[in-house]
Formats: C-alpha cells, structure tokens, sequence
C-alpha cells in the first residue's frame, strides 16, 4: 500500500498553551512545542535535500551552460540551506540560556 499523490500529510501547529516566557510551566506543552519545532527542522532538511538533487541533475544536464541556467536552482539551494541544521546556535533561546562570555583567567 502505497502514498497516493496529491496527498499531503497535515500537522497540527505549535502547542496553544506554550508559554516562551515559562517554558517548564507544562512540561507536556514543552514537549509538543519541541516536537514541532523537529517536525518543521525535518520538513527544512528534507526541502533542501530536493533542491540540492535539483541541482546535480541540473548540473548533468546543462553541461558547460550551467552556470546561466542553473543559477535560479543554485539560488533557492543556497537560500533554503541558511540557518538549517542541528546546531544550538539555531534554537529559540527559551530552550537554553543566553550565551555567557567567559573572561580568560590570567
């Protein structure tokens, strides 16, 4: 049993009951805003994995003219990849602290 095309799979949005401010006040919507926040990282991978098989085969096919016309498919790679990845430098700053310099010890 297959996936039928022009099927979309429909998430519900972030919890209604989160609160940015008191992230531990429920810890279950802290879980739901976590798992939402996964699901729309996956979602951003996974765009970017398709625009970047768009531009290999762009590449193969254009031969020496790539770079006039692939260059709108290079574009929304580069533009789809900013600020995507598992780094704590992307998250909200409610699931961790702010960045504390450290003085260098003499």
């Amino acid at each position: 049993m297959g996936r039928k095309k022009g099927v979309h799979l429909v998430h519900d949005g972030p919890p209604d009951d989160f609160d940015p401010e008191n992230p531990y006040k429920d810890p279950v919507a802290m879980l739901e805003m976590r798992e939402h926040l996964v699901r729309e990282k996956w979602i951003d991978i996974e765009k970017a994995k398709i625009l970047r098989e768009k531009v290999k085969w762009c590449y193969r096919v254009e031969g020496v003219n790539h770079l006039q016309k692939c260059r709108h498919h290079v574009q929304k790679y580069l533009d789809s990849t900013r600020g995507v990845g598992w780094g704590k430098d992307h998250r909200p700053h409610v699931f961790h602290g702010p960045k504390v310099e450290t003085e260098p010890a003499e």
